[in-house]
């Protein structure tokens, strides 16, 4: 027993002390995967005759990969530039109370987003772990197409193909805990605002901007 506490106190010394003693400010790249969640939409329009128009979307959770290369500016500072991409299932529905007339659209959507982030950490590179913030813009397209799935009655629901392109603006938290000299594990959670094609294409037509949240994790290779 006393042996193994012995071994693993050594251990932990040198885990922490080898990237102490040999990192330093310098470039990285990276390659994260997780989840991503988009958040929903809904509105509702009341008529001076009592009709009821209501539409709403409904998002389902999808893939994420994040691909990235940053440089250490500063003990306590990066800049980095990221390739992000995401994967979503989306349900359009649009009700409209005059006539009874609806729509239910499945559809499937897919991101691609070119990003740069500033990124401010709370230990500087001597440290095994550095948690951090970011934030950063940049652009985003998103295209979503039709399962071929929809039901309607009365009306004619979004077109076939929708894409769009707009700026962004993501915050993020995220952690890198260094697995050797080079090497580091690396998780963040992240929210990217943009505009919403989806809520553009219900009728009537949502409000609310597009919230993307990512939960991604992976490796970053120090050089």
């Amino acid at each position: 027993m006393r042996r193994l506490v012995i071994g693993g106190t050594i251990w932990l010394a040198l885990f922490t002390a080898i990237p102490a003693a040999q990192r330093a400010p310098g470039p990285y790249v990276g390659v994260l995967a997780g989840v991503s969640t988009l958040s929903a939409d809904a509105r509702s329009d009341i008529t001076d005759r009592g009709n009821v128009d209501v539409s709403l979307y409904t998002p389902e959770n999808g893939p994420a990969i994040s691909v990235l290369f940053g440089i250490h500016v500063h003990k306590y500072v990066s800049l980095q530039a990221n390739y992000v991409w995401n994967a979503n299932d989306v349900a359009l529905t649009s009700v409209r109370g005059v006539d009874s007339s609806f729509y239910e659209q499945p559809r499937s959507s897919g991101q691609h987003a070119v990003i740069g982030d500033l990124l401010l950490y709370f230990r500087n590179l001597d440290s095994a772990v550095r948690p951090y913030l970011s934030v950063g813009g940049g652009a985003v397209r998103i295209v979503t197409t039709s399962l071929g799935e929809s039901r309607e009655r009365g009306t004619i629901p979004p077109a076939q193909t929708i894409r769009a392109l707009s700026a962004v603006l993501r915050t993020a938290v995220g952690i890198d805990i260094a697995l050797s000299r080079h090497w580091a594990v690396r998780y963040t959670f992240s929210e990217t605002l943009s505009g919403n094609p989806f809520s553009a294409a219900l009728t009537p037509p949502g409000q609310r901007k597009l919230a993307n949240f990512q939960s991604l994790v992976g490796i970053v290779r120090a050089f």
